[in-house]
């Protein structure tokens, strides 16, 4: 069984995990938007960019091999991939197509609330009446994003599409978690993106096609947020994730839009609306107040292991 460390400054490697994770998927937002914005519908960028971290994969698993999941966590795996790689993945891109770069990822902020919710009921992390609180300030912070980010005032498709993102994002988050005392983050977030990748091949019709009519810079946007954001990032991610807790890892992620709004600016020119910006700050706000004073202390076991969860999903 692996051994849960705090997340602090002097744990090296699981900080830069998470801030190799964070630079990645923040340039992921503005990836997505320029290889949309160069000639490719939402399906075809989805498809291309996890066929690519497939390929990343596939050749690893050539070189160094990677054994099979056993049989009984083969459907968890599965439904994981399917939750975390083709919901989370196919909302997102779908929902940018009407939503800029900056705002997705204030929406996306919301998703540590949604995990922080999961992870209690999941993992039986408690929270405290300040972290409920907090959670509920998050939420109205995106709902004030979800409601401003369209042309006019107003909820839209792209918008709800993201927000359905976030509360995947928070599922597969909490949920592959007891899979890391078994399995490397590197096997898992394979068999993640293998399983995720499948329900994409919807796609496949006319992607060569479009391939040939889109400009080069958006092709190279997908095939690099599908081998860093996608691959890379989520290795990191699951090597941070094996090592502290969910809610207390994943709270890492109020920076993650800070990042994304400075990379769509340079990338894209891109900028949120300013009630965007207010609820992106109410939202990482109730992030902030979740993870610094919303979780109740638990005398009986050691600070520095999480309990493993008894809890899985059926």
């Amino acid at each position: 069984m692996q051994t849960i460390e705090r997340v602090t400054f002097t744990n090296w490697k699981t900080v830069t995990a998470v801030g190799v994770t964070l630079l990645f998927w923040s340039s992921a937002f503005a990836g997505i938007r320029a290889a949309l914005q160069g000639g490719y519908t939402a399906g075809h960028v989805v498809l291309l960019r996890f066929l690519s971290a497939s390929i990343v994969f596939l050749m690893y698993a050539a070189v160094k091999g990677i054994r099979l999941p056993e049989r009984r966590d083969a459907a968890k795996i599965a439904f994981l991939g399917f939750i975390g790689i083709s919901v989370y993945h196919t909302a997102l891109t779908f929902g940018e197509t009407a939503v800029q770069a900056g705002t997705a990822s204030l929406i996306i902020a919301v998703a540590p609330a949604f995990t922080a919710v999961v992870a209690a009921f999941a993992l039986g992390e408690r929270l405290t009446y300040i972290g409920w609180s907090g959670i509920v300030v998050g939420f109205v912070g995106a709902g004030l994003i979800t409601f401003g980010s369209g042309e006019s005032q107003g909820f839209t498709h792209g918008a709800l599409l993201i927000l359905i993102s976030a509360a995947s994002a928070s599922v597969f988050f909490v949920y592959q978690k007891p899979l890391y005392q078994k399995y490397q983050p590197l096997e898992l977030t394979a068999y993640f993106t293998w399983f995720g990748t499948l329900p994409m091949l919807l796609f496949v019709p006319g992607l060569w096609q479009q391939m040939r009519q889109a400009s080069l810079p958006a092709t190279l946007s997908a095939v690099y947020i599908g081998i860093f954001p996608a691959a890379i990032a989520y290795v990191a991610w699951g090597y941070a994730l094996s090592k502290a807790r969910a809610s207390t890892v994943t709270s890492a992620l109020y920076l993650n839009p800070i990042l994304a709004i400075v990379i769509a600016w340079i990338w894209l020119g891109e900028f949120p609306k300013p009630i965007a910006i207010v609820g992106g700050l109410a939202a990482i706000a109730g992030v902030v107040i979740v993870s610094v004073w919303g979780k109740a202390r638990a005398p009986s076991a050691p600070a520095s292991v999480e309990k493993p969860s008894t809890r899985e999903l059926t």
